[in-house]
C-alpha cells in the first residue's frame, strides 16, 4: 500500500469511500470534499494496485471548519490535530490500513509539536468498531455531545502525542 497526499484526481474515490460508510459519517458533497481538502492540514490516501482503498482528512485549530465537534475541540483545546474522518474501504477492513493512516497522523503531530489528536465517534447509534480501534491509540472521552438534529451521540476523544 502506498500513502500519499490526495489529489483532486481522488476526490471522487474519497467520496465514493466516504457514502460508504455514511452511517457512521456525516455525507459529504464535492464541493464540502474541495473546502475541506484547502483546509486540512492533512489530507492523504491509501493506494493498493492503483486504487484509493482509505483515506484521513485531518484539521489544525484555526481552521474555519464549521463542524459541531471541531468546534467543540477549538473552544478546549489551543494547539490539537482534529482527525474529521478515517475511511477505509470495507474490503479492506482489518487490514492494516487504518493503522497506517493513524501512524501518519501522529507522526505528523510530533513532527509539527502538536501534544494532542483529536476526533470522535458514535456512540449511539454504537460503533463498537470504532471504539476498539482508538483505545488502541490511547484515545479516551473528553466529553460527549448530540449532533445530526438529535439523531446521534458522539464521544469525544483526545490522545496525547508520544514525545
Amino acid at each position: 500500500m502506498i500513502l500519499r497526499r490526495a489529489s483532486s484526481s481522488d476526490f471522487s474515490a474519497v467520496l465514493a469511500l466516504n457514502e460508504e460508510s455514511v452511517r457512521f459519517l456525516s455525507p459529504l458533497a464535492p464541493e464540502r470534499l474541495v473546502a475541506l481538502d484547502r483546509e486540512a492540514e492533512l489530507h492523504v490516501v491509501m493506494e493498493e494496485a492503483g486504487a484509493v482503498v482509505a483515506f484521513l482528512l485531518a484539521l489544525r485549530e484555526g481552521a474555519t471548519y464549521d463542524s459541531i465537534n471541531y468546534q467543540w475541540f477549538a473552544g478546549r483545546y489551543r494547539k490539537f490535530l482534529y482527525v474529521d474522518r478515517v475511511v477505509v474501504s470495507q474490503s479492506r477492513q482489518g487490514g492494516g490500513a487504518g493503522r497506517l493512516l493513524y501512524d501518519h497522523a501522529f507522526a505528523h503531530a510530533r513532527a509539527t509539536s502538536v501534544p494532542v489528536v483529536t476526533c470522535e465517534y458514535d456512540v449511539d447509534p454504537p460503533n463498537p468498531g470504532s471504539e476498539r480501534f482508538h483505545t488502541r491509540f490511547g484515545f479516551r472521552e473528553v466529553g460527549r455531545q448530540v449532533v445530526a438534529g438529535g439523531k446521534k451521540s458522539v464521544s469525544l476523544q483526545a490522545a496525547m502525542v508520544p514525545a
